[in-house]
């Protein structure tokens, strides 16, 4: 065990600017009765700790104590990764799938290793026990800097892994789920991979995709330019696919080995489906159509919610009732441009974010959104009118994905080169009057991924009494 542990701290004390005696690994955590939680507001950083969550939402302090649940060590655990470099997307889908694990009978207990720099304020599943690693930004494709100006990226870097490492040896987990990145964000998890396979053999590695990655192609030859295909090869048990094969089939469309095609299963799409209490806003009521307009973590949300706040110009008024959430991580500067304008408008309501979407989309006629992973599913779940406005940069996922379900006939999809404004202009009102795509074909969508994630994991615990989830 303390080979691969501590060739990572070595490593970190080596790196420029690096504490000279940081603390060790295996003292970071063990025997405290308070442990510390990394929480984030906007862009500043902390140290890594972890928290128990009670149920309530965390307030987005730079650091905040929290007293440690005593919780009995189940025979079901399972260690959460999730990179989180750019919005929202990966802290929810993990969050929906280990809420339902841990309510199964029995339960899983678990802990989520998170880089998301809105861990600190979001509602997590009681019980669950949260390690945030110092986050980082996205700057291109493949390509990330440390969320903290005056720390390097290498020396973040192996702080993650260092601090990925200590929460395997110490939770010494059943099985450890990855989303989306099998080797971790710019391969911080190949350490921890080959630690678990040379000292920790029971141990389940599981790798969990969404339904979409990229453009075949791109993906491609990233996965042939990084080594990816060895590594689904080498490193994990099972790869889940939080999609439907007839809607994408990855193992064709990434041209997987037959070695690691037999790993994949299909387990629909994960979607948080149920309210948890009341919206944690106030919604002012109109008696209008309500049309909310949602664009994820909002970091590159602003031209959206901009071109829908001119197209309501166009639109006479009391037309809908429009609620507008930009999401926590757009700029502020973009965020005060588009409060400004609401404003104007006593028919727009703009909330800066919100943690139970779910609740908002239920008492929506219209949602008007990008396209990202989670608010489709939701949607989906929800089955209301959508409007979506993929992007197609720097990846294709989302305008994949809602190409798809535009020619389902489940949304509307606008396309880059189509004029946005007067696409709004001329959607908006129709939906709201009753206008629905062509097509409707609900029933294509299987929605069943959480359950089918847990039925997986449990027929790994128990060879021989497993459920078919290649959809």
């Amino acid at each position: 065990m303390k080979p691969l542990i501590q060739r990572g701290t070595e490593r970190y004390r080596r790196l420029p600017g690096a504490q000279a005696t940081p603390m060790p690994i295996s003292q970071r955590y063990a025997g405290r009765e308070i442990r510390q939680n990394l929480s984030f507001s906007g862009d500043s950083p902390s140290s890594p700790g972890t928290f128990v969550a009670t149920g309530q939402p965390i307030p987005p302090i730079a650091l905040h104590q929290w007293p440690s649940a005593k919780q009995e060590r189940s025979a079901r655990r399972v260690l959460l990764y999730s990179h989180d470099t750019f919005g929202l997307g990966h802290l929810r889908r993990n969050l929906a799938i280990v809420e339902h694990l841990m309510q199964r009978k029995p339960p899983f207990s678990g802990m989520l290793l998170t880089g998301s720099p809105m861990a600190g304020s979001w509602p997590m599943p009681i019980g669950l026990e949260v390690r945030a690693i110092p986050p980082v930004i996205k700057v291109g494709a493949e390509e990330y800097a440390a969320r903290d100006l005056s720390s390097s990226f290498e020396v973040v870097k192996a702080q993650r892994e260092a601090a990925i490492l200590d929460a395997i040896a110490s939770y010494r987990p059943d099985f450890f789920l990855v989303d989306h990145a099998p080797a971790g964000m710019k391969g911080e998890l190949l350490s921890a991979l080959r630690f678990i396979r040379e000292e920790m053999p029971a141990t389940r590695t599981v790798l969990g995709l969404r339904d979409v990655i990229d453009s075949p192609e791109t993906v491609r030859q990233v996965w042939q330019a990084q080594g990816i295909y060895e590594l689904l090869e080498r490193e994990y048990d099972q790869i889940l696919v939080y999609g439907s094969r007839h809607l994408f089939d990855v193992v064709s469309a990434y041209k997987l080995s037959p070695k690691v095609a037999a790993k994949v299963r299909y387990c629909g799409y994960v979607a948080r489906t149920g309210l948890h209490g009341v919206p944690d806003v106030l919604v002012a009521p109109s008696g209008l159509p309500v049309v909310l307009v949602t664009v994820g973590g909002g970091g590159d949300g602003y031209a959206l919610v901009d071109a829908y706040l001119e197209a309501l110009r166009r639109i006479p008024q009391n037309t809908v009732h429009s609620i507008v959430v930009p999401g926590p991580l757009m700029p502020p500067d973009q965020y005060q441009t588009l409060a400004r304008i609401a404003a104007q408008r006593p028919d727009i309501q703009i909330i800066p974010y919100t943690t139970e979407l779910v609740g908002l989309l239920h008492i929506a006629d219209l949602v008007v959104a990008m396209g990202g992973y989670n608010t489709t599913a939701e949607i989906l779940a929800a089955r209301k009118s959508a409007i979506l406005v993929p992007r197609s940069t720097p990846r294709m996922e989302q305008w994949l994905r809602a190409t798809t379900l535009s020619q389902l006939g489940l949304v509307w999809m606008i396309q880059p080169e189509e004029d946005l404004v007067d696409r709004l202009v001329e959607l908006v009102p129709a939906a709201v009057a009753g206008d629905r795509p062509p097509g409707k074909q609900w029933d294509t969508v299987d929605l069943g991924g959480v359950h089918r994630v847990a039925e997986v994991l449990e027929e790994m615990l128990h060879p021989g009494a497993g459920t078919e989830v290649s959809l």
